[in-house]
């Protein structure tokens, strides 16, 4: 028995039924777009919020290395030699770095139990009032005292800044926002000393340059404390996600204590090889930041203006690498950083040879440029994975700030050597012993990147954590 047609009412239902599901559906669709966007734009305010401030703090360490030979000429004018005031001024830096190490060492971990962005801001109001504080005084002992808190409350700075990335940002792409955000240290520098040189060439002071610095941390100061939030969670979306091979994957919660939080990242044997890597990476770095003007003067002859602006080739060709490596190692996968490393440490340790072999010019040497540039390159680049894409890959969103720390502290530790050390080589062996030792310190690294790859890959074929 045939049935009849469907009656016109049932029809009309059905049809409505159908094209309120696809209305739902394409509705549903759209939110989700929106929502999406929404996050996209929240993120990329975090990221120039946090580029802008960190640069700002460089802005506050870079003035010392700009200003060194203007202050060696202050103190020669109250009878101390010119080798003399350079070490004085040297022996000053190295208790910076000192001070920064200690900081991140043990102050740094902070920012896991009461947020990386009190950690962010209390940085940058630091650099901000001791700069102003430097910029005021008159006397040896009080430029330390400015110096060292300068130095002692940017410490924190950084692993605020890698805490409040692990909570707006999923593992996947470390790479790439590490990369930029640690682009703000080099780009930071980098316009500071082109900045610089161009009020020593005007005529400026010393102190301009540092009350200058001051002016730079305290606008960025403000936009932080306005605008930075600490987790994509409180402007409603969901939490980002963490490497899935951190040492703290198997928990959800917050470590109960700092045994806790500490234990698992002191055990690890990839942890402990990277906080070394950091050690030697910072020694060449912070040389290179610290020395690279008074180079340029006195070896190579050339102008205190044109030394203080030139000096910017190491963070801006840094900036360059940082960037494309960041990249290429999200691409790599989850061992490319680990063979970047090792690629980068032993062709910086070639420049260094390089650069050793150059003879004292009084016209300047453009090859010395080049190979300057070059060593930025090929370090700057997987030096920033260390405290950055590195610490997130260990720590992951419950220890990210203590990974941090620990990594940076360790290097600056090193870095220490880079401000007295380095200037008494450089007065008793000159410049190719200076350039020779760094050059083995390379090499070394170089060898332990190599290692830290071999466990990296069996970690990543058993798909358990680094060991």
């Amino acid at each position: 028995m045939t049935s009849g047609p469907e009656p016109e009412s049932s029809r009309d239902a059905s049809s409505g039924a159908l094209s309120g599901g696809h209305i739902n559906h394409r509705k549903q669709a759209a939110g989700r777009v929106r929502r999406v966007k929404s996050l996209r734009y929240r993120q990329a305010k975090i990221v120039v919020l946090l580029f802008g401030g960190y640069a700002a703090c460089y802005f506050c360490r870079a003035d010392l290395s700009v200003a060194t030979l203007l202050l060696v000429e202050e103190l020669g004018k109250h009878g101390v030699s010119h080798a003399e005031a350079i070490v004085r001024v040297g022996a000053m830096s190295s208790l910076g770095v000192l001070a920064y190490a200690l900081g991140k060492l043990f102050l740094g971990g902070l920012g896991d139990f009461w947020g990386g962005r009190l950690n962010f801001l209390i940085g940058l109001g630091g650099a901000t009032v001791f700069t102003l504080l430097f910029a005021s005084g008159a006397t040896l002992p009080l430029f330390t005292f400015a110096w060292l808190g300068n130095r002692l409350t940017q410490s924190i700075a950084w692993a605020g800044l890698i805490k409040v990335s692990s909570k707006w940002f999923d593992f996947s792409s470390y790479g790439t926002i590490i990369g930029i955000l640690s682009l703000s240290y080099l780009v930071g520098d980098a316009i500071a000393r082109q900045c610089m040189g161009l009020l020593i060439q005007h005529g400026f002071g010393w102190r301009a340059l540092f009350y200058f610095a001051a002016a730079v941390a305290g606008v960025l100061l403000v936009a932080n404390v306005l605008l930075l939030r600490e987790s994509r969670t409180q402007e409603g979306f969901s939490e980002a996600t963490p490497n899935p091979l951190n040492l703290f994957a198997e928990t959800k919660t917050r470590p109960r204590n700092v045994a806790a939080l500490l234990r698992p990242l002191l055990c690890s044997r990839a942890f402990v090889l990277v906080c070394l890597l950091s050690l030697g990476c910072t020694i060449i770095r912070e040389t290179f930041n610290t020395w690279t003007p008074v180079y340029l003067r006195d070896y190579l002859g050339y102008s205190m203006s044109d030394s203080a602006g030139m000096s910017a080739i190491f963070p801006g060709v840094g900036a360059v690498s940082v960037l494309a490596t960041g990249w290429l190692s999200d691409r790599l996968g989850v061992n490319g950083r680990s063979l970047l490393l090792f690629l980068g440490l032993a062709a910086t340790a070639a420049a260094l040879l390089v650069l050793m072999s150059m003879r004292s010019s009084p016209s300047g040497s453009l090859l010395a440029l080049i190979a300057i540039g070059a060593i930025a390159f090929c370090l700057l680049g997987p030096y920033s994975y260390l405290g950055g894409a590195f610490a997130l890959d260990f720590g992951g969103k419950q220890a990210g700030a203590v990974s941090s720390g620990i990594i940076d502290g360790v290097g600056y530790l090193g870095g220490v050597l880079a401000g007295d050390s380095v200037a008494r080589i450089s007065v008793a062996f000159g410049w190719q012993g200076v350039f020779v030792t760094l050059a083995a310190i390379s090499a070394l690294a170089a060898l332990g990147a190599g290692f830290l790859y071999a466990l990296n890959a069996r970690a990543a074929v058993t798909g358990h954590h680094l060991p």
